[in-house]
């Protein structure tokens, strides 16, 4: 896709996300993060500018409706459309809580909650308010973050070592799916809708317990939000190609 873009990430300004911003701007592209805190974001809009990178960022937490609102009514005065989202921020668990969360004897329904109020009902909210900036482009993209560990395949195999994660896996094995309900409703209008897998990557998420780079997790996100008009919709895929889910 050779024409600039106007793309949104949200959660772009640290690990997965501030990678994705990066390389997005090295492509020419116009760049807004949306970060819950907007002095965070526009210290890593600030770095990228100093690259080259045409970088913004506004204030938008995923699980807030009203800042979302305002980012997209930003957005619209400011570019008066979008070409890509990408629903990148995520969580992993409930603050204070360990990585894993709790095993389902113990499980505790609050902290499942708040994975998924990120992780699913924070991507349908972000979608819901910029459709309508998406349907002003002659290229709209919609890009989810989604994870391999939401795979059924993979958590359906008892011999699968993975921590018990109830909140952060089924979270994502229901954003795959939210993200292919957008891809049969879309297609209709041509709005290209697409799951990527970015890896096993060391972010805060995990606490750096990765095995990639953000720069490796970052490409199947940045793959997708740049394909060209007529590419694929309802996929789930990882740098490597599809993913089985």
């Amino acid at each position: 896709m050779n024409n600039p873009m106007i793309v949104l990430v949200t959660g772009g300004n640290k690990g997965i996300g501030r990678e994705i911003t990066a390389q997005l701007a090295a492509l020419g592209h116009t760049v807004v993060i949306g970060a819950r805190s907007l002095d965070r974001g526009e210290a890593t809009a600030a770095q990228l500018r100093l690259t080259g990178g045409d970088v913004t960022a506004v204030a938008l937490d995923v699980t807030d409706p009203a800042t979302v609102a305002a980012a997209a009514a930003t957005i619209r005065g400011k570019f008066g459309r979008l070409d890509a989202l990408v629903n990148n921020a995520g969580i992993s668990h409930q603050p204070g809580a360990d990585f894993a969360g709790q095993v389902p004897r113990f499980a505790d329904v609050n902290h499942v909650r708040s994975v998924f109020e990120t992780n699913v009902f924070g991507v349908i909210t972000v979608t819901s308010a910029f459709l309508p900036l998406l349907r002003l482009s002659t290229t709209p993209r919609i890009v989810n973050v989604s994870s391999s560990a939401g795979s059924l395949a993979s958590i359906s195999d008892f011999a699968n070592t993975d921590p018990i994660a109830l909140g952060y896996v089924p979270s994502k094995t229901a954003l795959t799916a939210v993200t292919m309900m957008y891809a049969r409703d879309l297609v209709s209008e041509g709005i290209l809708v697409n799951a990527v897998c970015p890896g096993f990557v060391a972010t805060d998420l995990n606490n750096h317990r990765g095995i990639r780079t953000p720069a490796e997790g970052a490409a199947s996100a940045v793959r997708m939000a740049t394909i060209e008009a007529g590419g694929p919709t309802g996929t789930f895929t990882d740098d490597q190609g599809p993913v089985a889910w």
